[in-house]
C-alpha cells in the first residue's frame, strides 16, 4: 500500500467524522469497528512474522531499528519477543 492509498483511508476516516447526523454517525463507526476486530488478529500476525524475519535475515537489526522501519512502537518489537500478545490487561505480572 503506498502512502497516497494510506491517505485515502485516513481521509476516509474523517469522513466518518463529519457525518453530521449522530445516530448515523455513531452507526458508521459501529459498522467500521466491527470490520476491524475481524483484521486486527490477522494484522498482528502479519507484523508479528516480519519483526521476527527482519530479527533473523542476518542484518543486524536492533529492536528499535525495526520498529522505526516498520513504523510502530518500540515496545511492540519487544513485546514479540518477550511472548506477548494482545493488550497489555491479559500481561503476566512482573515478578516481585
Amino acid at each position: 500500500m503506498s502512502d497516497e492509498e494510506v491517505q485515502r483511508v485516513k481521509e476516509a476516516l474523517d469522513e466518518v467524522e463529519r457525518i453530521a447526523d449522530p445516530e448515523a454517525r455513531v452507526k458508521a463507526k459501529s459498522q467500521i469497528m466491527a470490520a476491524q476486530v475481524l483484521r486486527n488478529k490477522k494484522w498482528s500476525a502479519e507484523r508479528r512474522a516480519l519483526i521476527i524475519k527482519l530479527w533473523n535475515d542476518g542484518q543486524g537489526l536492533s529492536y528499535r531499528q525495526i520498529a522505526e522501519r516498520l513504523g510502530c512502537k518500540l515496545s511492540i518489537v519487544q513485546d514479540v519477543f518477550r511472548g506477548y500478545a494482545g493488550s497489555g490487561s491479559h500481561r503476566p505480572k512482573a515478578e516481585r
